[in-house]
């Protein structure tokens, strides 16, 4: 199976790094159980690069251990006392809360108990919308980004998340001055056939979207060859479409189609994944341990440049 792999290491686009500097005022972000040789790395690469400020919470000596182990000294940043992964977790989403973070990033804790924290009534980050997860795609010989959205949120997303999904991917389009996107709602054919459902679902997504946001072109339901490339549009009359073989995203039907699409791009193109969670009050950073720093870096960098533009 290593014969299908891409041995390139994944490569941080710069323009999003540009972006991202370009801000006067440094993100600041709450690290939840920071703690860890991973967030700390992430964290001192991120600062060093001058894309963030870090609030560090979690187990005070930890933090100062790991940031000796990386002679990184973290004497102007505010650490938060917390111990375990839920008090982390609490506290972390209350420094969002109170003005004192303005993204939220999970550190050496489980997924699950972040976004509970982030959910909850009282202390947590919501505001009306349902959370959705977007990937911002680049290749290593190319900035141009691929957005898809939702590979790590929501297992089968119903018409209303899938709704908040595309407004989202316009928010990160914008973002990143994509100032008219061409967005694909993915199936497995381009043809609205009663026995596809995910091709029903997008034929109805497309047909709202394409109301209730002028802006930018919609097209499905669409196979991946047809969002991929011009030539099979062209063999399936489809060239006139403006989307098929151009997209800048891609809205999957669930959570495995997402899944599989990004890890895809990831080990067989060395695609650099920067993921952040939308629909809140501010965006959620959810790096994985699997993550090349790369990965790390460019999603840090994405929360940031969606602060800085305003967006959330």
């Amino acid at each position: 199976m290593l014969a299908f792999l891409d041995q390139r290491n994944a490569v941080c686009p710069e323009s999003l790094l540009q972006k991202a500097k370009a801000n006067p005022n440094r993100a600041r972000i709450a690290v939840a159980n920071a703690g860890a040789p991973l967030p700390m790395e992430s964290c001192k690469e991120a600062t060093d690069s001058g894309l963030i400020l870090p609030v560090l919470v979690g187990n005070r000596d930890a933090i100062l251990k790991e940031a000796a182990a990386l002679d990184w000294d973290i004497d102007t940043f505010e650490i938060v006392e917390a111990g375990g992964e839920e008090a982390a977790a609490k506290a972390a989403t209350i420094a969002v809360q109170e003005g004192r973070a303005d993204v939220l990033m999970k550190g050496q804790l489980h997924t699950d108990v972040l976004m509970k924290a982030a959910l909850d009534k009282e202390t947590g980050i919501r505001d009306g919308r349902r959370f959705v997860h977007i990937f911002h795609m680049t290749m290593p010989e190319s900035d141009r980004p691929l957005l898809i959205t939702d590979g790590a949120v929501n297992v089968t997303p119903d018409l209303r998340t899938r709704q908040v999904a595309v407004e989202c991917v316009l928010e990160v389009c914008r973002a990143v001055d994509i100032a008219q996107p061409n967005v694909a709602v993915l199936s497995a054919t381009e043809e609205v056939i009663p026995s596809v459902p995910s091709a029903l679902a997008a034929d109805e997504l497309v047909q709202w979207a394409r109301e209730a946001h002028p802006e930018a072109a919609f097209s499905g339901p669409l196979a991946l060859d047809l969002i991929l490339s011009k030539e099979p549009a062209k063999i399936k009359k489809r060239e006139s479409d403006p989307v098929t073989g151009d997209a800048d995203a891609i809205i999957v039907p669930d959570i495995v189609a997402g899944n599989v699409l990004f890890k895809a791009l990831v080990y067989l193109r060395a695609a650099c994944a920067a993921g952040v969670v939308m629909g809140g009050k501010v965006p959620v950073v959810l790096t994985s341990r699997a993550d090349p720093p790369a990965a790390r870096l460019a999603s840090i960098a994405l929360a940031a440049v969606l602060k800085g533009s305003g967006t959330q």
